[in-house]
């Protein structure tokens, strides 16, 4: 496996720019050269956001901050998967979200 810019596997960069969400995809989108760890970097930043901003949404409305908890339940287990994936090799886009990031990624 190759090395990353940070010295890293480029795998286990990619897996870990997803451990603290935006601030370790921010670390890792300017420290690496790498497209393939620089699209998992850009890939956290945009989940992190998506998923404050759906939290706040749906927290604000009493009948469905009754399922906030199983909501979490789901964006930890799509957080695990992608640090998973990441790790594995595959560039695994999420649905909307993975396009938008490799669109932000070929702009930066």
């Amino acid at each position: 496996m190759a090395a990353s810019g940070t010295g890293l596997n480029k795998n286990t960069a990619a897996a870990l720019s997803y451990v603290l969400g935006p601030v370790s995809g921010v670390l890792f989108l300017a420290l690496e050269k790498d497209k393939y760890v620089r699209f998992h970097a850009m890939q956290s930043i945009v989940f992190s956001i998506a998923v404050v901003v759906l939290d706040m949404v749906l927290g604000f409305t009493i009948i469905l901050a009754l399922i906030l908890p199983l909501l979490w339940i789901g964006e930890f287990i799509v957080w695990l998967v992608l640090m998973y994936k990441a790790w594995q090799g595959e560039e695994w886009e999420l649905p909307v979200l993975g396009k938008f990031a490799r669109q932000m990624v070929q702009k930066v």
